[in-house]
């Protein structure tokens, strides 16, 4: 008896690791010391001794659940970036630059292909937000995970200087809400996606006029991450006052988030265009509005709130950044919470 008879593939696990090489290479920053397969990762902080008061941000999440539609469709290349943008976008949501990033796939069977390809989607993720690759884990579970399937999560690691966090703490009646485009459902709401939608093969290649792809493409579609916007905005001189990523809980558990006591966001339903994959999911479904905006983003990713005066600019900055900005409404004032209007 030796450990590959246990299930556990030592020599499949070095393939994994030569395999993703490449893909991680594509992520590297100058500040990074390391190079993979070492036991740790190493980052320099020397290029932000300028900051008055540098301060680490940090954020962890997973895919979730919608790594069963993965599974059922076979297609492994984008669950990566689901994986960062979850949790850069939390970074981002603080003022952060994000740094570094670490993954960690547990699977039933290390199949290294699958392995390198699923990599190939977080080192993407890192490329589109300018965070470095620098270390990660695959844990081989023969008995744990059915052979077929796997867990995939991370963390990452930013910075931002200490004046310029975004906490909130600022926001007043009267400031305006802008939201930036998702581009579908996110990972997020995938528990109740999966009972309302029929989860087989075939189902999900269907194609769906009204999505003008199958479902399964509509679903797969990976998180959008809005470093790139964020950062826009920050270098254009507008003043964020507060943010929040809009994951799990939705509007209602989400934007609260970033509102001071005495204050609450007054939402215009009619303000963007709701996508079509929540339209069937909720008439599929059978699921109240309450819900819907208690479960999924409802087509928007980003929530921001800045200055009346800024509002403008804000718009123009993210659309120039290559996403889509809508005037969502308003804060004011009252007990905290979302009013949809």
């Amino acid at each position: 008896m030796d450990y590959k008879n246990a299930g556990v593939d030592i020599e499949a696990g070095y393939k994994s690791v030569e395999l993703m090489k490449k893909h991680i290479a594509q992520t590297m920053r100058p500040e990074v010391l390391t190079g993979i397969g070492g036991f740790s990762g190493a980052f320099s902080m020397e290029a932000f001794k300028n900051m008055e008061k540098p301060t680490l941000v940090s954020g962890t999440d997973g895919v979730g659940t919608k790594l069963k539609v993965a599974f059922l469709m076979d297609k492994h290349d984008t669950v990566g970036i689901d994986c960062v943008a979850m949790c850069v976008n939390d970074i981002a949501c603080a003022g952060g630059e994000p740094l570094f990033f670490l993954d960690y796939i547990a699977c039933g069977k290390n199949i290294p292909e699958k392995i390198a390809t699923i990599v190939s989607g977080v080192a993407e993720g890192c490329r589109q937000s300018g965070a470095a690759l620098i270390g990660g884990e695959t844990a081989e579970m023969p008995g744990f995970y059915p052979v077929d399937e796997y867990d995939l999560a991370g963390f990452a690691v930013g910075v931002v200087d200490q004046k310029d966090l975004i906490t909130g703490a600022d926001i007043k009646a009267g400031d305006v809400l802008i939201g930036m485009a998702s581009s579908g459902v996110h990972s997020n709401g995938f528990s109740l996606v999966r009972k309302v939608f029929t989860m087989k093969e075939e189902y999900l290649n269907s194609y769906f006029e009204s999505l003008g792809r199958t479902l399964g493409q509509a679903l797969i579609e990976p998180t959008k991450i809005y470093v790139k916007a964020l950062r826009s905005v920050k270098n254009a001189g507008v003043t964020i006052k507060g943010c929040s990523h809009i994951t799990g809980g939705g509007f209602y558990e989400n934007i609260p988030r970033m509102l001071p006591e005495g204050t609450k966001a007054l939402v215009k339903k009619d303000s963007y265009p709701i996508p079509m994959i929540f339209k069937m999911l909720a008439e599929d479904g059978r699921i109240e509005e309450q819900m819907m905006y208690n479960t999924f983003n409802m087509g928007i990713g980003m929530v921001m709130a800045v200055d009346p005066s800024e509002a403008d600019t804000c718009i123009a900055v993210i659309r120039e950044a290559g996403e889509t900005p809508y005037l969502l409404g308003e804060v004011g004032a009252g007990e905290k919470g979302v009013t949809l209007c």
